[in-house]
């Protein structure tokens, strides 16, 4: 791994083209997401919404393309808390390249009860770590076979500071929706981490980065018809939050520079320079449970397990 170092200064105002290249954003209808593909096809890039919902991410291309008139912006059908669904989303992309896949949806549910998929795997973990697996692995062949492509995820700072229960990942045993929530996410952190180390095991040129966003609200979020829209009211009550949080358009930086930044290197963790809370986008340390090969290995067995997917990835 590279030395902890921000290499070069980053503006992210001024970001270098991504004209040719072809990304997609999973839950890049609305969110930190939206920001994401908004930002990368102002720099150029093809970018393809992935959504279960085709009328919000309708919304978001004409958002974007409001901004951007002359983006380049797609919708894919994409539910990741459907395994079965997620060869058929990954054949639907229809591109013979695919530069980069940013794993970025997620779900966070507020109160119990818990809650299972179809699949009988629970909420949070199936669509923010098992789907992002599942369809990381339907990918694989046409990632590795794009030159320097990259898969780029998106944690939690909750991540850090929790633990992860292997032989209750699913949180049948005293769920707590924050906890479990937060367990979900260093999942799919340790599975980044893994996924770089097996890619460089492989001679691979494709790089794993994973990210957080920091701390983000809607109320400091600048408004995107037909997307959202941010009343004057909710903007006045957000502005003492803003001397410590940021908004979503802030958020996305780390994805994006994990994206498009040539200095950027595989293994990495990038996140907000303000504490790891707001502010431009920064190299950070990998500390606790983030810095256990051993343990994003079993992370890695395991997803295979729940996911029915063969964890010898052809990732040559």
């Amino acid at each position: 791994m590279s030395p902890l170092r921000d290499p070069d200064p980053w503006d992210v105002k001024r970001l270098p083209s991504a004209e040719g290249r072809n990304v997609l954003v999973t839950g890049g209808n609305a969110g930190i997401g939206y920001f994401v593909a908004e930002q990368l096809a102002g720099a150029g890039a093809t970018v393809v919404l992935g959504s279960r919902d085709s009328a919000k991410a309708e919304a978001a291309r004409a958002a974007i393309r409001a901004r951007v008139p002359c983006a380049r912006v797609r919708h894919v059908h994409l539910d990741l808390a459907d395994l079965s669904s997620l060869e058929a989303s990954a054949e639907a992309l229809g591109t013979q390249r695919l530069d980069a896949l940013v794993c970025n949806a997620g779900v966070l549910l507020d109160q119990p009860p818990r809650r299972e998929t179809k699949d009988g795997n629970e909420l949070m973990l199936a669509t923010n770590h098992l789907g992002h697996f599942a369809l990381t692995w339907w990918l694989a062949p046409l990632l590795t076979a794009t030159p320097a492509s990259r898969v780029v995820i998106t944690g939690s700072l909750t991540a850090k500071s929790e633990s992860l229960d292997l032989d209750d990942l699913q949180s049948t045993r005293d769920y707590r929706p924050k906890r479990a929530y937060a367990r979900s996410k260093l999942a799919q952190m340790l599975f980044g981490l893994e996924l770089d180390r097996r890619l460089r095991a492989a001679g691979s040129g494709t790089l794993s980065v994973i990210t957080h966003p920091g701390g983000a609200l809607d109320s400091l979020t600048p408004s995107r018809p037909p997307v959202r829209l941010r009343t004057t009211g909710e903007r006045l009550r957000g502005l003492p939050a803003g001397l410590l949080l940021q908004s979503k358009q802030a958020a996305a930086w780390p994805a994006v520079r994990a994206v498009l930044d040539p200095s950027v290197r595989g293994g990495q963790l990038w996140g907000p320079r303000m504490f790891g809370i707001r502010g431009l986008p920064t190299l950070e340390p990998l500390r606790g449970h983030l810095a256990d090969a051993e343990l994003a290995a079993r992370v890695w067995i395991a997803s295979a397990g729940l996911t029915g997917l063969d964890p010898s990835w052809n990732l040559g």
